[in-house]
C-alpha cells in the first residue's frame, strides 16, 4: 500500500507539472505580464490565439516592445503577424526601423516590409546607409590609343539606396558598369603616360556617366588604387598583321610561281608538239619527191636545180651569220 501510495504521488506530481507546462504554453501569462509593464497593451486571448495560428507569442511581443521603447509609431500586431505569415523576419525589420528613426533616414514599415519579402537583408541596408561600404573591382584590362595595355584597380563606396532597394540591381551591376567606364576612360586617354599621371581622371570619368542609375546603391567614390603596365598590345597587332601579309605575299608568289612552271609546261609540250608535226612534214617530203619522180610531175634537171638553191639559201645564211664572239677573224 505504501508504495501504490507512492507511485500515486509521483504520478499525479508528473501530471500536474505536464499540466502546467501545458497551462502555461497555451496561456502565456509571464509573456502577457512581460509586455505589460513594458507598455504594450495586448490581451492574453490574443496570445493564445497566436498560438493557434502558428505564430511564436516572444517574437512578436518582443518586436512589439522594442518598437515601443524606440518611440516607433504605427507598428501594429496585425501587421507584424502578418509580415511573420508571408515569411518574413520581424526582428530584422523592427531592428532596421529602430537605426533608420535613430540614424534619421526615412524607411517606414511598408517599405521595410517589402525590401525584407524581396529577400535584401533590410537591417544591413540601413547599417550600409550609414556607414558606407567599399567594394573592391577585380582587375579591368584596358588598351590606350597608344596600344599599351593596362591594368586597372578600383575601389568604388557606396551607400545603399533605400528607395531603390526594391527593384533595383546588385553590386554585380555595379562592378560591372564601373568596368566599363575604367576600359572607356583609358581607351579614349591619347597614350598611357598620360593615364598614369593622372589617373583621378578615370574616377571623374567614370562618376560622370551616373552609374549607379537604377541600382540599390548610391555610389560615393570611385578611387582608383593600382595601375600596372601590361603589354604593348599595338607593336602585337602590327606584327600579326605583318605576318599575316608576309604569308599572303608568299601565297601570292607561289601562286604566280605555280602558274609559271605551268605555262612552261604547256610551252614546251606545245613545242614538242610542233616540233613532232615538223619532224612528220619533213618525213613526208621524200615520199611525196618520189611520188613526183613516178608520176612524171618531177624531172632529173627540176630536182637539180631545187638542190643548187637550197645550196644558195645555206650559203647565203653563213654568209650572213655573224661569227662567233671569242674567234679572230680572218684577212
Amino acid at each position: 500500500m505504501i508504495i501504490t501510495g507512492t507511485t500515486t504521488l509521483v504520478i499525479c506530481i508528473v501530471a500536474g507539472f505536464i499540466g502546467l507546462w501545458i497551462l502555461f504554453y497555451f496561456i502565456p501569462v509571464g509573456l502577457w505580464f512581460t509586455a505589460l509593464i513594458s507598455g504594450v497593451h495586448i490581451s492574453l486571448l490574443q496570445l493564445i490565439l497566436m498560438r493557434w495560428r502558428k505564430v511564436p507569442p516572444q517574437t512578436i511581443v518582443r518586436a512589439m516592445i522594442e518598437a515601443h521603447k524606440a518611440g516607433l509609431q504605427g507598428i501594429k500586431r496585425d501587421d507584424l503577424e502578418a509580415h511573420f505569415l508571408a515569411g518574413g523576419h520581424v526582428e530584422a525589420v523592427v531592428h532596421a526601423l529602430v537605426s533608420a528613426e535613430k540614424a534619421n533616414i526615412d524607411l517606414n514599415f511598408k517599405m521595410a516590409t517589402a525590401i525584407d519579402l524581396a529577400g535584401r537583408d533590410v537591417f544591413e541596408a540601413v547599417q550600409m546607409s550609414v556607414n558606407p561600404k567599399v567594394i573592391d573591382t577585380p582587375p579591368v584590362t584596358a588598351v590606350a590609343k597608344d596600344g599599351i595595355q593596362l591594368i586597372a584597380k578600383a575601389r568604388v563606396t557606396v551607400r545603399a539606396n533605400i528607395k531603390q532597394l526594391v527593384g533595383g540591381a546588385g553590386e554585380e551591376t555595379v562592378l560591372a558598369r564601373v568596368g566599363e567606364g575604367i576600359v572607356s576612360s583609358i581607351g579614349s586617354s591619347a597614350n598611357h603616360k598620360s593615364v598614369l599621371e593622372n589617373p583621378d581622371s578615370i574616377s571623374r570619368v567614370v562618376l560622370e556617366k551616373g552609374l549607379d542609375a537604377g541600382t540599390a546603391f548610391e555610389i560615393l567614390s570611385i578611387d582608383i588604387a593600382d595601375i600596372d603596365i601590361g603589354k604593348n598590345i599595338g607593336a602585337v597587332l602590327q606584327m600579326d598583321q605583318a605576318e599575316a601579309d608576309k604569308n599572303i605575299a608568299q601565297a601570292k608568289a607561289e601562286e604566280r610561281r605555280a602558274m609559271a612552271v605551268a605555262q612552261e609546261q604547256e610551252m614546251k609540250a606545245l613545242a614538242q608538239e610542233m616540233r613532232a608535226k615538223v619532224i612528220e612534214a619533213e618525213a613526208e617530203v621524200p615520199r611525196a619527191m618520189a611520188e613526183a619522180f613516178r608520176a612524171g610531175n618531177l624531172g632529173i634537171m627540176d630536182y637539180y636545180k631545187m638542190k643548187n638553191i637550197e645550196a644558195d639559201t645555206a650559203m647565203r645564211e653563213s654568209i650572213a651569220t655573224p661569227p662567233t664572239q671569242g674567234k679572230p677573224k680572218q684577212k
